[in-house]
């Protein structure tokens, strides 16, 4: 085994002092903006140019890029939006970088083209965020990401002429866009704008709900809500369907605890009026009529109920109304179509659609084609008609029309793919954790495939998220070559709610990685996968459970691909949206939290004298959600000790972000190297797809 020459990082001298515990931090200096500081710019270069050397070796690389632009290449369509009688929906045909906005005057009319974001950039990373019509249909308030930053501009589109309107609005980040009922103007979100040069670092504080007025510059648009005394609060605006209230939603830091705001548009003076306070629940909004409000709550239920409130109600406090009630599956949300409540549950991480009278009486459900997730159930609450998406994974996502007053689904588009979804088997097993605790795991393969096989195990474990079955056409390329491809449910998300996400986090963390060990464990004892043949995969926190797995375990894996993970435990919270994750990890600077910190923190405990896996790290210089010096600083931590002969990597994009609006040639390219890379290490043979 050849061994690897790493650039020369320089190792500083930097030790902080907490609580009484000395801690060193020799690559602090790699926090810097790679954009701004020439030294952790050519430190970059170094690094890729060596990344790029290794993976050209690699046999397998060229036969997955051919076989991934052939998966890839099929159309795909988002869930579509009606309003004003039309249809608005995503579409990429396939190859293209970016999805591209259409619109239909009827259900079954021709789409054309609103909004193509494939001529924004030179390089395709220039993509369309999010984006709502207007009541009647005439208009689009769109948001622009531009190199996969979080960060957008918005404007608005004339949909019958397409001329771009010269409405800008600047520094928009994790913003909803709602527009007033008349169409004169639309609701958004935004922070102030961040000192010079500190674009892609400065923490995220003080976000106001804003009024922009069509036809006026931003400086002319009208403060709604916001909470100067308070400047971690972040809030979101949304207009009920009828148009006559602005539900606020705020929160502090990624929990599900919200307050809400109400204000009454139809009032003669609109004001601001907190309903729910002391963000300590969840209360989602489900929809309203008229005065009555139906929201998802986790308030006396762990695994959410359904309630409503009277706004008109004469009292103190509004009163709160059990419609209902919590169930052995986890409510996942619910909408008012149709004059019905349609409600998505969770059972065992499955989707299941359940109907129900507004007074909460049981309405029979909704025929699903299978075990997977859905999504959209969207519209009007007077309007019956809706579309929801499905997905598993051996099914790409197919679009559904669903009619509430017939009870009945029509397929709406059916991507057509470059394989057979019937040759890949699906399956849910269950293992037992160190604690005990039963976890739940999703086993993908090819019909024929037999263990003990290359297998990749993923998870995230984090942040209230559920790994629910959904398709992706990048891992058919693996599972096609004989590979097993595992999903583990992993404490720490929201597969079995609230319980199941505190079972992972702050003092408890332990248990996400715990978790994921004992997949691994699991598969190797059930002959899945065998000795040098596990490779695992995260991004952002899962990215940390990579991290911190391979430190703890490094015997147990083949390889490893932690991607734009969160690395540095103790220093988090002073960068962008870092601050926000303090309730999933607890605060650095309190001495409890600390110690939990810093005992799993990836950066401080890699430790030399055993062998360590294949690493290849990822991250992007755009990066604003998880900063790159997470995983630059983690990489040279790698590169400085003796942790045997397997390659320890770092691949480094440009103008590529998080993950979201990255373009469909890096996402080939980049898969590419990931599935040669770990094939090398799990003894995987590439062979050409007839």
């Amino acid at each position: 085994m050849t061994s690897i020459t790493y650039p020369a990082t320089e190792r500083g001298t930097t030790v902080d002092e907490q609580f009484g515990v000395k801690v060193a931090d020799p690559y602090r200096w790699l926090e810097n903006d790679v954009r701004t500081d020439p030294k952790v710019a050519a430190w970059v270069a170094d690094e890729n140019k060596l990344t790029d050397a290794y993976l050209a070796t690699l046999p397998g690389r060229d036969i997955f890029k051919t076989r991934l632009k052939a998966l890839i290449d099929y159309e795909r369509f988002g869930t579509p939006v009606k309003k004003g009688g039309r249809y608005f929906y995503a579409r990429n045909s396939g190859l293209q970088n970016q999805a591209v906005l259409y619109v239909r005057d009827a259900i079954d009319g021709a789409g054309r083209v609103l909004i193509d974001p494939n001529g924004w950039a030179k390089d395709g990373a220039t993509a369309l965020g999010e984006w709502a019509p207007s009541e009647d249909g005439k208009r689009i308030v769109y948001a622009i990401q531009d190199g996969g930053t979080d960060w957008r501009t918005v404007k608005v589109l004339d949909v019958d002429s397409g001329k771009v309107l010269d409405d800008t609005v600047e520094w928009v980040k994790f913003s909803n866009l709602s527009w007033a009922k008349d169409g004169s103007g639309f609701y958004y979100s935004r922070f102030p704008a961040p000192p010079e040069g500190q674009k892609f670092q400065s923490t995220n504080e003080n976000q106001a709900v804003y009024f922009h007025k069509l036809g006026t510059p931003q400086s002319a648009d009208t403060l709604i809500y916001a909470t100067p005394d308070q400047p971690k609060r972040s809030h979101g605006a949304q207009v009920t369907d009828d148009g006559k209230w602005l539900v606020i939603t705020t929160t502090e830091g990624t929990d599900n605890r919200y307050e809400i705001t109400v204000i009454d548009l139809a009032a003669p003076k609109p004001a601001p009026r907190t309903i729910f306070k002391g963000l300590d629940y969840q209360w989602s909004f489900a929809g309203n009529v008229g005065g009555n409000f139906y929201w998802v709550t986790d308030k006396d239920a762990p695994r959410m109920r359904l309630v409503s409130t009277n706004l008109y109600a004469r009292s103190a406090e509004v009163p709160v109304v059990e419609v209902v009630p919590q169930d052995k599956a986890v409510l996942d949300g619910a909408a008012i179509i149709g004059g019905k409540l349609v409600t998505s549950y969770l059972v065992d991480v499955k989707s299941e659609v359940r109907r129900y009278s507004l007074d909460g009486k049981p309405d029979g459900t909704v025929a699903l084609p299978g075990i997977g997730s859905v999504g959209g159930f969207g519209g009007e609450a007077d309007d019956p008609e809706t579309f929801y998406s499905f997905t598993s994974y051996n099914r790409p996502t197919t679009i559904y029309r669903y009619d509430v007053a017939t009870g009945k689904s029509s397929v709406w588009a059916q991507p057509k793919v470059a394989f057979d979804p019937a040759n890949y088997l699906v399956s849910q097993v269950f293992y037992a954790s160190k604690d005990g605790t039963r976890v739940p795991m999703f086993i993908v393969r090819k019909k024929g495939t037999s263990g003990p096989a290359p297998t990749l195990l993923y998870a995230y474990g984090g942040f209230n998220v559920t790994m629910e079955p959904a398709f992706s056409a990048t891992r058919i390329a693996w599972l096609e070559q004989g590979g097993v491809y595992a999903v583990a449910n992993i404490r720490g998300g929201g597969e079995y709610g609230k319980e199941w996400h505190d079972g992972g986090r702050l003092a408890n963390k332990q248990n996400v990685f715990d978790d994921f060990i004992a997949a691994g464990e699991f598969l190797k004892a059930k002959g899945y996968t065998g000795k040098d043949q596990l490779a695992i995969m995260g991004g952002s926190n899962g990215g940390l459970l990579i991290g911190a797995v391979v430190n703890q375990r490094p015997d147990l894996f083949a390889a490893a691909l932690p991607q734009v993970g969160v690395m540095d435990m103790l220093r988090f919270d002073r960068f962008t949206a870092g601050r926000y994750w303090v309730d999933d990890y607890g605060y650095p600077s309190k001495e409890a939290d600390f110690r939990v910190l810093l005992k799993y923190s990836p950066y401080h405990n890699i430790r030399a004298g055993k062998p360590y896996p294949a690493i290849l790290a990822a991250t992007a210089d755009t990066d604003d959600r998880v900063v790159p010096g997470h995983t630059f600083k983690y990489t040279a931590m790698l590169q400085s000790m003796d942790l045997g002969p397997k390659p320890r990597l770092v691949r480094i994009e440009t103008r590529a972000g998080h993950g979201s609006g990255k373009p469909t040639d890096k996402i080939i390219d980049e898969t590419a190297s990931d599935w040669a890379f770990i094939a090398k290490w799990t003894g995987m043979v590439v062979k050409p797809v007839e």
